[in-house]
This record gives C-alpha cells, structure tokens and sequence, in this order.
C-alpha cells in the first residue's frame, strides 16, 4: 500500500530532524532521551540511590537516562504494554500498570523500596484530529497521575508529558493540590510545533 504525503513529510522531518541523528549517534533508542536530560540538568531531578518507574517506557530512551543517573545503589523500574529491548540494569516488566497484578510486579521489582520519583513520556497514537487526540492524552495522563499518587512516597516527584489544551488547566489545578511544586518545561529537543509540554510536580503532599 502506498504511504500518503503526510506519513512521507513526517518520515522525511523524522530523519532529518537533528535531535534524532543525535540520538543515533549517542547509542539512545529516542530523541525524547534529550528532553529528559535538559529537564535533569534544569531541576536536577535524579540522584543517586533513587527509587524510579518509568511508565509507559517502550523503546527505552528515558530507562536509558534514568537508569545512569541514579547509580549507585538506585533502582529503575520500566513498565509497558508493548515489548521492550532490555536496557542493562533496568528491570523491566510487560503489562498494563493499571492492572493491580502489574502494578503489584512493580512494587515487588522495587524490593520494598518507596519510589521516588514517576516519569511518563506516554502518548497516544495520534490521529491528527484534536478532538480525538486530546482525550486519548488526557486519559494516558490521568492514568500516570493516579500511579503517582497510590506508589509515590511523601516528598516525591513526578515527571510526565503532557498536551496543552482541553483538560489542562483542571490537571494543573489537581497537581498542585496534591504536590508542593509545579512546574511546566518546554525542551529543545521538543518540536517547536508540538504541543507537548512536560509537567514536574515535586514534593508530593502526604
């Protein structure tokens, strides 16, 4: 079957894109590996001996990040209901962390240790039509919030991507409720048309 025009401009921008050369040429598996590293150096968010889930982790581009920078002695926990290629020292578990048998496997993964900090670079497969996408998004989101809320410790953080539009304003309004800290973050290696944004909510409320 032949590729319509969009899917070639957006395979043509992909290979073009700089942020994705590199990413090849640093050996991660996505450019999104750029994104959380600015949002680290800014708010310097891992250290070492941390407690991390990376939901949502499929092809492993954030695990890679996450999983360097709280060594030594922490822990990074990768969740997905597609497969992932193992990342060394990431344990990695297939199946949806909704589910209480998964969400369970993660906790058990993290051998008792509370976690520290949620990150979520989860979004749907978008259709190009708002009206479908956002609330696809804003369900993957709420989905990341309410892990963070049963698995996060007291004083936690949770990293995730999110789509300004409708639903924004009430999330924001929710995490600021629940957490000391909010912050909205734009990486470069985020595309300046896109809009995705990151949310860091930090210092969870008991």
């Amino acid at each position: 079957m032949a590729r319509s025009s969009s899917s070639d401009k957006w395979l043509k921008e992909h290979f073009d894109d700089p942020w994705v050369k590199k990413a090849r040429d640093a050996g991660y598996r996505s450019r999104a590996s750029f994104k959380l590293l600015e949002i680290h150096q800014k708010d310097k968010l891992f250290k070492p001996g941390m407690a991390v889930v990376d939901l949502g982790s499929a092809p492993g581009g954030w695990s890679q990040i996450a999983v360097r920078l709280v060594k030594p002695g922490g822990s990074v926990v990768a969740s997905d209901i597609l497969e992932m290629d193992p990342v060394d020292s990431v344990h990695f578990i297939q199946g949806d962390f909704t589910e209480e048998a998964c969400f369970n496997q993660i906790m058990q993964a993290l051998g008792g240790k509370p976690v520290d900090l949620v990150i979520s670079d989860m979004a749907p497969n978008l259709s190009g039509m708002n009206d479908i996408d956002q609330p696809r998004a804003m369900h993957l989101i709420d989905l990341a919030v309410d892990f963070a809320e049963q698995a996060l410790r007291p004083g936690g953080a949770l990293l995730m991507k999110v789509f300004q539009g409708e639903g924004f304003n009430e999330l924001l309004q929710q995490l600021r409720q629940n957490y000391a800290v909010v912050l909205s973050r734009k990486p470069e290696a985020s595309r300046a048309r896109s809009r995705e944004v990151y949310l860091l909510a930090r210092d969870k409320k008991a």
